[in-house]
């Protein structure tokens, strides 16, 4: 197997029972950082700081990652023009935080036959959020409904 000591400097190739003799004799750990190389190679380290650093590492990327909200509003194809700007100043506020918005036209009894209806309402919805939004996912039929997905437009 390869060694390698806690400097990062290669020891050289050595069997296990002298790696371990070298790592008792410093007062640290071995540990096998790559089993599927030929030869193996272990690094001669203190175990203890060298995971309690690696999580520390990766807690700090999770940390590091932006998580995208998703935030949904909900119409009728029936729904008024002051209805519609009430609901798309909610959506305006939410694309300006950096959410998306799911666009949902829900259709209830005999309205799922014109879905027409639904369709104008989205691309009224879209027109009024052009500015700050970009359509993700056009208008598709989900069940019972009509689906939009809006993203926030690229700041430039």
């Amino acid at each position: 197997m390869r060694v390698i000591d806690e400097n990062g400097e290669q020891v050289g190739i050595m069997s296990l029972r002298d790696a371990l003799q070298m790592a008792y004799d410093r007062d640290l750990d071995l540990v096998e950082v790559a089993p599927n190389a030929d030869p193996p190679v272990c690094r001669i380290l203190n175990a203890g700081k060298f995971f309690y650093e690696r999580t520390k590492k990766e807690r700090e990327a999770r940390k590091a990652q932006k998580t995208v909200d998703v935030k949904e509003i909900r119409l009728s194809p029936k729904i008024g023009d002051h209805d519609v700007t009430y609901k798309v100043r909610d959506a305006r506020r939410f694309l300006e935080s950096g959410a998306k918005v799911k666009v949902r036209v829900r259709f209830r009894g005999r309205e799922a036959s014109h879905p027409e209806l639904g369709m104008e309402v989205l691309q009224k919805v879209a027109d009024m959020l052009g500015d700050v939004s970009t359509v993700e996912q056009p208008p598709q039929v989900d069940g019972r409904s009509l689906l939009m997905v809006l993203s926030p437009a690229k700041k430039s």
